[in-house]
């Protein structure tokens, strides 16, 4: 193994192919199985098979494997999640966006600053957390998980260790919300039999932490759920930039604790041309056979992505969180399913 780790280290791109495999592996097992009825019947598709098989092998026999495999699966979390999400455009039409519409801003701005808000008053008044620590749970619960607290860490100026537990607690209720959500589905549809799959996946886009947990939990509701919890989650991913600039503004105010310049402050791309892809989409400019080998190639790509996701979430990062952080991140999890819900509920009656 030392000798084959020296040799992958002697070529930087061959560093990314076993990382790679294990995650392609992951990913066409739990594909194939997710296309069994008994697992559908469950509202256990490809991508949640996905990140539980990871989760299993990253807890088990993952460890040892690690220094050779992580550089892969590092770059199936990241790259090919955005290359994935991006190439979910070519699912949807602008037509689709449109019909989220204004309702799904509105959604995505209460959802978000309720939320944040939330995080800074509990975490001062009720746990005595640090600004920084409650800052970086609040950003990751309220707009897009890990990526939202790794963007707000500059702007900061937070310690390696608060980044790290507050990408514990996105993790750890952000997976618990892909199991959970599809089993509300049914029951929303019992309390109000008027809420559409379309809305449910607003409310899933609008509420859940990660970009790729907010796919997975859509995908196990239903396509139009999938495809309405991506947009609505895109939409809150471009609410990251002017986010910062806000939390810039007030750091600007208190120079005892000035934080970074807004140089520091970057773009969620991959959201802009998940748009533009849809737009491009909508044109009908592609043949139907093109468009199936994209959505293939999109759906093994997302899926290697939670494989990667489930690798490297571990049992562990429960103890590193400690249990404040993890207290506060909960009650935000509750509130975003209740409240952001009631929001959901509130915004599609007075703008359906």
């Amino acid at each position: 193994m030392n000798a084959l780790t020296l040799r992958l280290h002697a070529h930087p791109a061959l560093r990314l192919i076993p990382g790679l495999l294990l995650s392609a592996a992951l990913a066409a097992l739990a594909t194939r199985l997710g296309e069994l009825p008994a697992a559908a019947g469950l509202g256990l598709g490809g991508l949640t098979l996905a990140i539980v098989f990871g989760m299993v092998v990253g807890n088990t026999l993952y460890p040892p494997l690690a220094p050779v495999c992580q550089p892969g699966v590092d770059l199936a979390k990241q790259k090919l999640l955005r290359l994935g999400i991006i190439l979910y455009g070519f699912r949807l039409t602008f037509q689709q966006i449109a019909d989220v519409g204004v309702a799904g801003v509105v959604i995505d701005v209460l959802t978000l600053s309720s939320t944040f808000f939330a995080a800074c008053w509990l975490g001062k008044h009720l746990f005595g957390l640090d600004r920084q620590t409650r800052w970086l749970i609040g950003a990751g619960s309220s707009i897009c998980g890990a990526a939202a607290v790794l963007a707000t860490e500059p702007v900061v100026k937070a310690d390696a260790a608060k980044v790290a537990v507050a990408v514990a607690t996105v993790v750890i209720f952000g997976t618990l919300a892909i199991f959970l959500y599809p089993l509300l589905w049914p029951l929303a549809q019992q309390l109000f039999p008027a809420v559409t799959q379309t809305q449910f996946g607003v409310y899933t886009g609008s509420t859940v932490h990660e970009v790729a947990q907010v796919v997975a939990a859509g995908h196990a509701v239903g396509p139009a759920a999938e495809n309405a919890a991506v947009i609505a989650k895109m939409l809150r991913v471009m609410m990251l930039a002017p986010f910062l600039l806000f939390l810039g503004a007030l750091l600007r105010r208190q120079p005892q604790q000035a934080g970074s310049p807004a140089s520091s402050i970057t773009f969620p791309w991959f959201a802009l041309l998940f748009v533009l892809v849809a737009l491009f989409n909508s044109l009908h400019l592609l043949p139907a056979a093109w468009i199936a080998r994209i959505n293939a190639l999109d759906t093994l790509l997302l899926a290697m992505a939670m494989a990667a996701l489930g690798l490297t979430t571990h049992v562990s990062a429960l103890k590193r969180a400690g249990t404040r952080p993890l207290l506060l991140a909960l009650l935000l999890f509750i509130w975003l399913i209740m409240g952001g819900g009631a929001i959901n509920l509130l915004v599609h009656h007075f703008l359906p």
